[in-house]
């Protein structure tokens, strides 16, 4: 029946699902791995279901000539689709789906590079760090860098910070330089990486390659 209608409805035809292998999921008796024995035992069917469609941005964005038609900047892709058995409470046995998401930049060079100066050590005062960004680049006075580890997970994870507006020693055309106090870098050193987070963009922009402290 599913099938059928997707074949019909318009909306339907561009959802995508997995193949059935597994047994159909309705009527069960309760608690139990039994087909309906009840007077009007119900011939099992495949009620529980999973579909799925990816509305990639440029479906939207092509029509505005910002993004070529063919290129899809997500992608899904099914890893299983099950049902599951050991479920007695209703008369259906629930379904999952595991999925694979990409997602593809929409920039591909940074938008800022940036890498630290000299040696880092917790003993010094301070240390710096020089950075260039695209020229159209949207900066902020908010902007910031910060020092992370290399195990970070989470832009609120970094150890230490710099504002590039207030903390900046040196600038020309081609690059801006900023100091970093070590007072909070931790003393026994470690693998780090230093990010530039925009505030206009509320993103990272640019990592560093990872470096030792």
């Amino acid at each position: 029946q599913l099938n059928m209608a997707k074949k019909k409805e318009a909306f339907l035809k561009e959802f995508k699902e997995g193949p059935l292998q597994f047994k159909p999921t309705y009527k069960f008796d309760l608690y139990s791995e039994i087909y309906d024995t009840s007077e009007k035992k119900r011939k099992p069917a495949w009620t529980d279901r999973i579909l799925w469609k990816v509305k990639n941005l440029c479906e939207v964005a092509s029509k505005e000539g910002e993004f070529p038609e063919e290129e899809n900047l997500i992608s899904v892709t099914l890893n299983n689709y099950v049902s599951h058995m050991s479920y007695g409470i209703s008369d259906h046995k629930p379904v999952t789906g595991t999925f694979k998401l990409e997602m593809k930049p929409l920039v591909s060079d940074p938008l800022v590079v940036l890498s630290p100066e000299g040696e880092w050590s917790a003993e010094q005062h301070d240390v710096h760090i020089r950075y260039s960004v695209v020229p159209e680049f949207p900066s902020s006075a908010w902007d910031w860098i910060g020092l992370f580890q290399v195990t970070f997970r989470h832009v609120n994870d970094y150890v230490t910070y710099a504002w590039v507006e207030d903390d900046e020693i040196s600038s020309n055309k081609d690059s801006k330089q900023v100091y970093m106090s070590t007072s909070e870098i931790p003393k026994m050193g470690g693998e780090f990486l230093l990010c530039y987070y925009s505030n206009n963009l509320h993103s990272i922009v640019g990592i560093s390659e990872p470096f030792q402290v």
